[in-house]
Order: C-alpha cells, then structure tokens, then sequence
C-alpha cells in the first residue's frame, strides 16, 4: 500500500512514521519536514495546494490519502480527491465545518442532544458584550471562540470581566476567523482528548490522551496549539471513554448523517469532566496535536489498513493497544505562542533510546535551523509514566537553540 501523508508538523512526522512501520506500506509526504524526510520522499508542495496534491496523488498512484491539518480539509481536499476516485481520510468540506465554524458545531451539539456547555452566537460585538456582562451578573463566568479556523489560538478563558470583555475585541482582530464568536458558560473539571476513527457510520476509539494548553508551567500564561501530552491517564474512569462515545461522538456522526454530510476520518473530541459527568468542549476533524505523537507510540501495527478502511467505508479492523505509557514534551521558539523567532539553528544530541524527536516547526536550508512556533516533539515511551516522564526529558536536554522553552511540569501529578 502506498499512503500519501498531507502536512508537514509533528502530527504528520508521528503519523507518517507510524504508518510506515506497518508491513507493505510505503509513505511518500507532501510537503513534509526534515524528521519524515529522513525514511519518507517529500515533495514541496503546500498541504493548502488542493490542486497540486490531486496531481501528485494521482500521478503516484497512491492508494491512500491521510491529511494531516485542518485547512485542506476546511477547503475540501478530501471532496477533490474522491471525485478522482483517490480513498481518502479526512471528512469533506461539509464535515469539516465541525471544526472550521464552532458556530454550525455547536448547533450539531444541541441538534444531537452532546451535553455541553451553555452558548451563544454573535457577529455584532456590542451584543457579544451584552451577553458576556449579563452572565457575569448573574455569577457566572465565560468562554470565549472565535467561530472559525484560528489556529490554536481562538479560545481566550477569561478569568475577570475585564479580560472577557477584552477577549471579544481580541478575537475579532483575527479577521475571518473572528467575525463570528462564540460565547459559552465555563465549565470546571479535567480536560481530556478522544481521537476516534470513523468510517461514516461506526467508529474505532484510539487511546486517549491529555493535552496541556498553557505555555508555562502549572497551566500559567496563554493557550497555545499544546505544549504536551501524555498517555494512559490515570484518573480517567473508563466508563467515561464509552459514555463519552455513545453521548458526543456517535451523536453527532448521527446528526451529520442525517444532514447528508459521510464523515470519513477522525473526530478529535475535546472533552470536559465536572462533577463525573462528560461535556464536549469542541469538535476537531484532524488528529491532535501533540496528542498524536503521544497516542500513535501507544498502538500496534495496522494504523494504515484501518484509515484505509475509514476512507472506504468498510468495518474498521480493531488496532491493538500496547500496555505502555508514554510522555511528549514540546520544545517551542522564543515568543510562542506571539509573534516568534525563526531561523535559530538546532542542536540535537544523542538521545536516550525509546525516545523519538518529531519535527514540527523545523527547516533545513543547509543546517537544521526553527521554522515555527512548536519545533520539536520529544516523546518516550517506558513501562511507566514516571519512567517515560524522566526519559522525554533527558531527550530534551539533548536539544539546544536560542530561546527555546518547555514546560518542565508535563506528566506530573497525573492522579491528582
């Protein structure tokens, strides 16, 4: 099977890597990155070049499709490429609305009857406003989207009035992104993420992982894309993972379904726990980022016949799950998640075995140098946390850069 990966971040290294380590797969990228290109061929064309990507997908003659980011499929790769006759892994442009608008996601969550928080819609700021004083009032506080695409970074939790009221103003200046928000009641609990395969009617749960948002340590300072994750979750009930599956991710497939809308790919849950009940806190219709580096060292081989299998619509062979535990921490440039610098040359040592490297925000001119804000993804996987915890960060200081930062606290306190 030859398999096409969309992307060029540490998602697509980690799926990439995964998916040539299955018997008889050969993986080609497009555009790729330094860390694929080192076992897989890599061609410099952009993941938003839908035209070009169908050229090369046909002329080498893949039998697989998996787009790794979220705006080729918001701008309907995956339509373009099954008209072609390509299997591909990704929704459509009509499925991927679930994460290109949180206005028309929500909408399919209150459609479906998903638990989930209480929000609201608005385009005009004034009344975005109004609505976020009339639930401080009433002592409750809010979070606010941006209903489109803003890569990482559309989701402000205010913590005062002011800060909210600040946040409508904010978001609106990401331009499209902005136009619509999206204005919900916070919820308060643990956060945890569920990466689900789906064929179009049935879906294949992969480990979950928990993902931290905050730059710095002790979840300080701003969200970012993520700057870790781990896996097993130790204070996760399993009962959880499958009422969460029969109450947002079956739900809302359903609701699509009945829309005339085929979702064939993953559905990214970001799931909330308060009070042991489960809450969907938003849809995304790509894997995760970095929770994947994470939950792809936690499976067996198969990875590749089952996206095959989801992009056919067939039954989805089960992917064993191995009993390991495994920690990745981001390693990101000065300036993340603002305005970064790039250009800084990379030094990497010898790292400890069982830890990987996954390049995310990286270039190589000629030396090896950050091209982005999130540069590196260092994931171990042990017999333990603990153990894998120590590893990804002895494989941390093997790397070196001007002002490259990482939070310190990833995988600690796990049951707490």
């Amino acid at each position: 099977m030859k398999v096409l990966v969309v992307g060029s971040g540490g998602r697509e290294h980690a799926l990439a890597l995964k998916l040539s380590q299955d018997p008889g797969v050969e993986v080609i990228c497009a555009p790729g990155n330094p860390g694929i290109a080192a076992f897989a061929p890599c061609f410099p064309i952009a993941a938003n070049a839908l035209d070009e990507l169908v050229v090369l997908a046909l002329s080498e003659q893949v039998d697989l499709v998996v787009v790794g980011p979220e705006d080729p499929l918001v701008l309907g790769l995956a339509d373009m490429l099954r008209s072609q006759g390509v299997p591909t892994f990704g929704p459509g442009s009509d499925g991927a609305r679930l994460e290109g608008s949180k206005a028309f996601s929500k909408a399919i969550m209150e459609e479906a009857g998903v638990p989930t928080a209480l929000g609201k819609s608005f385009q005009d700021p004034g009344s975005a406003k109004d609505y976020i004083r009339s639930k401080w009032d009433s002592g409750r506080k809010v979070v606010i989207k941006a209903s489109g695409n803003a890569l990482g970074k559309g989701v402000i939790v205010a913590e005062t009035l002011e800060e909210a009221i600040q946040a409508v103003d904010d978001l609106q200046a990401l331009g499209e992104a902005g136009e619509t928000l999206v204005v919900e009641d916070r919820l308060f609990g643990r956060e945890f993420s569920l990466l689900t395969l789906v064929n179009g009617s049935d879906i294949f749960s992969l480990p979950v992982a928990q993902d931290y948002k905050r730059i710095f340590d002790g979840d300080q300072g701003p969200n970012t894309g993520g700057m870790g994750t781990y896996s097993p979750v130790p204070w996760i009930n399993p009962e959880w993972v499958t009422t969460a599956e029969e109450k947002i991710v079956r739900p809302a497939i359903q609701a699509l379904k009945a829309k005339g809308i085929d979702y064939r790919g993953v559905l990214f849950s970001g799931i909330m726990v308060e009070n042991d009940a489960v809450y969907c806190l938003e849809y995304n219709v790509r894997f995760g980022d970095p929770e994947t580096q994470s939950v792809m060292n936690r499976i067996g081989e198969g990875l590749s016949y089952a996206l095959l299998a989801c992009a056919n619509g067939d039954p989805i062979p089960e992917i064993p799950v191995l009993d390991k535990a495994v920690c990745t921490v981001v390693v990101a440039s000065e300036g993340y998640p603002g305005t970064v610098v790039k250009g800084r040359e990379i030094s990497l040592g010898s790292v400890p075995e069982n830890v990987t490297v996954y390049h995310a925000g990286t270039a190589q001119p000629d030396k090896l140098v950050t091209s982005g804000g999130r540069v590196l993804g260092v994931t171990a996987t042990a017999a333990s946390l603990v153990e894998a915890r120590r590893l990804a960060y002895e494989g941390v200081s093997q790397v070196c850069f001007e002002g490259m930062q990482f939070r310190t606290d990833i995988g600690q306190k796990v049951d707490a």
